[in-house]
């Protein structure tokens, strides 16, 4: 009898971060380093499923050890009304507890909803606290663009 695997419910979040080597306990030897953008950078757009949803000339990048670089985005840059807030929130050591958006669509679009594909901070850890209500997108699932 063959047994097909159950389908994978975790998740992009969880699915990125267990691909990773679990991390010690936060340390000086975890670093994670927001970096603003200066206004003369090209914008960063974010599409999903081809429709602009955000796009931003000032995020602030976070490098963090072993994670690639995220841009967070002012929640001013985000077409908010894209999205829904969920219930799922998950605690990172070096950045606090995270809250989740789910992508909808706009009113009448038949677009694939995208579970927690969007999150933020709402109240960051005072090491990372200028990340605060600033969006960060999966990349698994949001496209990401640098305009030259």
């Amino acid at each position: 009898m063959h047994r097909h695997a159950p389908a994978d419910t975790r998740t992009p979040r969880r699915q990125e971060r267990d691909a990773h080597p679990r991390f010690p306990p936060a340390d000086h030897r975890h670093r994670r380093t927001p970096r603003r953008c200066g206004a003369r950078l090209p914008a960063r757009q974010v599409t999903i499923d081809g429709r602009v949803v955000a796009e931003s000339t000032h995020p602030l990048l976070v490098h963090e050890t072993g994670l690639p670089v995220r841009y967070y985005l002012p929640p001013e840059d985000v077409d908010l009304t894209l999205f829904e807030p969920t219930d799922s929130h998950t605690t990172c050591p070096f950045k606090g507890e995270a809250a989740y958006w789910t992508y909808r669509g706009a009113a009448g679009d038949e677009a694939e909803p995208r579970p927690d594909v969007v999150w933020a901070y709402p109240q960051p850890i005072e090491k990372v606290a200028e990340i605060k209500d600033h969006l960060s997108f999966y990349d698994s699932v949001a496209k990401i663009e640098i305009s030259e």
